[in-house]
């Protein structure tokens, strides 16, 4: 069970980011068919592997096992650029946030 959900999470990030799983399985430092191997639930990955494909998307792993989240590495870079913002952009961001979330 946890095979396909993680096989399924790996793909639907790979697809995301717009990467074939043997250029992504090569920028691993793997070989040419891993990350298919994976995709496949004919592997899983190594712990080592594992942080290494979650650095690969910009995530943490509780983002990437969080299924909720579809745009995992969109949400983190918006993260990363609300820390630029004053704290009355802060504000107004928020508002309209809720608005478009009470939809």
């Amino acid at each position: 069970m946890y095979e396909r959900e993680f096989s399924r999470r790996l793909s639907e990030l790979r697809l995301q980011k717009g990467v074939s799983a043997r250029d992504m399985s090569l920028s691993l430092g793997q070989n040419s068919g891993y990350i298919n191997h994976i995709e496949n639930r004919q592997a899983l990955p190594s712990m080592a592997v594992f942080f290494n494909i979650c650095e690969y998307f910009n995530l943490t792993p509780e983002q990437f096992f969080n299924m909720n989240c579809q745009q995992p590495s969109l949400i983190t870079e918006i993260t990363e650029d609300l820390n630029h913002l004053t704290p009355e952009q802060l504000h107004c961001l928020a508002v309209i946030v809720h608005g478009i979330a009470a939809k």
